[in-house]
Parts: C-alpha cells; sequence; structure tokens
C-alpha cells in the first residue's frame, strides 16, 4: 500500500510538467551531466505527467458532498461527511525502461491495472436558507469545509516530505437553485477549492550495474478547482444525486534528476515548471438511509484535457477514466 500511496503522491508533480523536450536536450558536451541525464530527466517528465490526470480524480471525486444536490436549510443545519475516493487507474511498469546514460529515447511502456485513492473529510454548513417559494426555495447559501492530509514517510525508495503541516484545508460553497421538498428534487451548483500542501519528493529508480537514478521534485505546490451542477431526490430510504462538473488543476515545481552511470555522476539544475489542465467529471450517487446516518456509493466519469508526452504508454496518458466514492454522512438535524 505504501509503494502505491507513493505513486499517487509522486503523481501530483506531473502537473507541473508537460512534455517539452528542449528542457532536457543532451547539448553538445558529451562530458556534461546534462549530457547524461537528457533521457532520465525526459522519462521523469512524462512517467511523472501520466499519472497526473489520476491523481486529480483522485483527489476531487464527483459530488461535493456525496448524496445531496440541496443546501442544508440555512443557519443551524449542517452535513458532516468521511469518504474515500477510488479511481481505476494505470500505473506505468518503470522498471521495464530504466533511463540509460545519455539523450533522451522514447521507449513504449506498458501499464498495470491499479486502484488509486486518497480519503477526505468534508463538512457543510449553512449560511442562508434562501427565499421562499410555492414548494420550495431558492437562493439557499452553504460554506463547504474540507481538510486534507499528507503522510511524511521512507519506504521504497520513495521520500515524501511535506513542508511545514502535513494538513491543508479547502474551502467551498453551495449555491441552492432548488431546495428539496416532498415535491420538488434539490438543484444546486457548488465550486470547490482544495490544494495540497507543499511537499518534497525523491524517488530512486536501478539504472542497471549496481547504479541508480533519482527523481527529485521540490518545492510542489498543488491547486484544485471543482464546479458541480447537481440534482436530487429522497425516496425515502434511499436518495438518488446526479451531476456533472470541470476540474481544473495548477501545479508549480523545481523537477531535477541526480544519475549515476560509472566515472560520471551528479544532479541536474532545477527546471521551474508549471502547468494548468481542465477535465470534465460526471457521476451518480446512490444512499441509504439508516437514522441519523446515510451511507453512500458513487460512481462516475472522468475525460477531457490533452497531455502530451515523448515516451509512449499502452494506455494514452489523457484517457477517460472511470472512479468511485463510498462515504459516511450525518446530517444536523437529523431531520
Amino acid at each position: 500500500m505504501k509503494r502505491v500511496f507513493a505513486l499517487v503522491v509522486l503523481a501530483v508533480a506531473a502537473r507541473a510538467v508537460e512534455a517539452q523536450n528542449p528542457q532536457c536536450a543532451p547539448g553538445t558536451n558529451q562530458t556534461s551531466i546534462n549530457y547524461y541525464s537528457s533521457d532520465a530527466c525526459q522519462k521523469a517528465i512524462d512517467l511523472f505527467n501520466y499519472m497526473a490526470p489520476q491523481l486529480g480524480v483522485s483527489l476531487t471525486g464527483g459530488n461535493a458532498l456525496l448524496g445531496t444536490g440541496s443546501t442544508v436549510g440555512g443557519l443551524g443545519h449542517a452535513k458532516f461527511e468521511l469518504r474515500a475516493n477510488g479511481l481505476w487507474g494505470s500505473v506505468p511498469n518503470v522498471q521495464d525502461h530504466p533511463p540509460v546514460a545519455g539523450p533522451y529515447q522514447s521507449s513504449t511502456y506498458n501499464t498495470k491495472t491499479q486502484i488509486l485513492g486518497l480519503p477526505a473529510a468534508s463538512a457543510e454548513i449553512g449560511l442562508f436558507k434562501g427565499f421562499p417559494l410555492p414548494l420550495t426555495r431558492v437562493g439557499g447559501v452553504d460554506a463547504i469545509v474540507t481538510a486534507t492530509y499528507i503522510p511524511n514517510f521512507n519506504s521504497d525508495n520513495v521520500s515524501v516530505n511535506a513542508q511545514g503541516s502535513n494538513l491543508k484545508w479547502g474551502l467551498g460553497a453551495r449555491v441552492g437553485l432548488l431546495e428539496e421538498s416532498l415535491l420538488v428534487p434539490g438543484v444546486s451548483v457548488t465550486i470547490l477549492r482544495r490544494d495540497l500542501p507543499t511537499i518534497d519528493m525523491a524517488g530512486t529508480v536501478p539504472t542497471g550495474s549496481g547504479t541508480t537514478t533519482t527523481l527529485q521534485i521540490n518545492n510542489l505546490k498543488e491547486e484544485t478547482t471543482a464546479w458541480r451542477l447537481v440534482a436530487s431526490k429522497s425516496l425515502i430510504l434511499l436518495n438518488l444525486a446526479a451531476g456533472i462538473g470541470q476540474d481544473r488543476y495548477s501545479s508549480n515545481a523545481d523537477v531535477t534528476a541526480t544519475v549515476n552511470f560509472g566515472p560520471l555522476s551528479g544532479t541536474r539544475s532545477p527546471v521551474k515548471m508549471t502547468q494548468n489542465l481542465t477535465r470534465t467529471s460526471y457521476f451518480a450517487d446512490l444512499s441509504m438511509n439508516l437514522l441519523i446516518l446515510k451511507l453512500v456509493g458513487e460512481i462516475g466519469m472522468v475525460s477531457g484535457g490533452t497531455v502530451t508526452t515523448y515516451n509512449k504508454f499502452d494506455k494514452p496518458a489523457d484517457n477517460s477514466r472511470l472512479y468511485g466514492s463510498i462515504g459516511a454522512r450525518l446530517d444536523f438535524p437529523p431531520f
């Protein structure tokens, strides 16, 4: 599990890099560290970039709070949720093509199916009940607060260390278009900003003959913004919800590689990278009412955006991805 989690966390760096080959060009000096590390540099960029869209949906999921499309009902009302997001993803078999000493070379990677996921905690707090209409209300406003935690660890040649706090808070809001009632479904728009803590990461890859290459991502800052249009309706014991929305990711990081190829070893100068990526998400939720507790499941699909890589993969980097979530929600007051 630690290796899987490490791959997921390291994949954040992919949003900070696109396959811009000149940034890994070997140059003409065949005794320079840039010459010997250019293939390692390009493979690091492409492999991280391959994982980027998968990490994005692992963090954002679908619905802002599972199973609901309505505001909570104004001051004194709230919803609290614990959930786990899971993505039906694919991880490249990086050991099949270790970096070589010299100019970058295009390799074709096979991938293995892997469920990638992250836990999350959220609270939705009523601020304004909205304006009354026959059978419903409109214009209700809720605040949404989330928490993301990334642990420090060093395992399986991968290290992840947060700079300062390992916990990062997210903020958002829900605006009610229709408040759910006996005859009217709940319809709302949500917007949610979630970031990861600033982290430093390093991963070591064997390159043959007892040598290794270390891929380093420092000062990584990851920001995500997600908006959703959601509708929901309660059917006594069951609740149904469905929605569509868009995720936007913005990142920056210092990327480098340390190589050891016989007589020549060293570290490339860090390259400052930035990237913006946009994907579309659509989903459906089913929840079961157990008195004050609601158990919720979600299934969805994410697609869109363009990811260009110099190396190739048996499944495209910008492939559509199936995801799901499970969680428990507590509504206050319960009725």
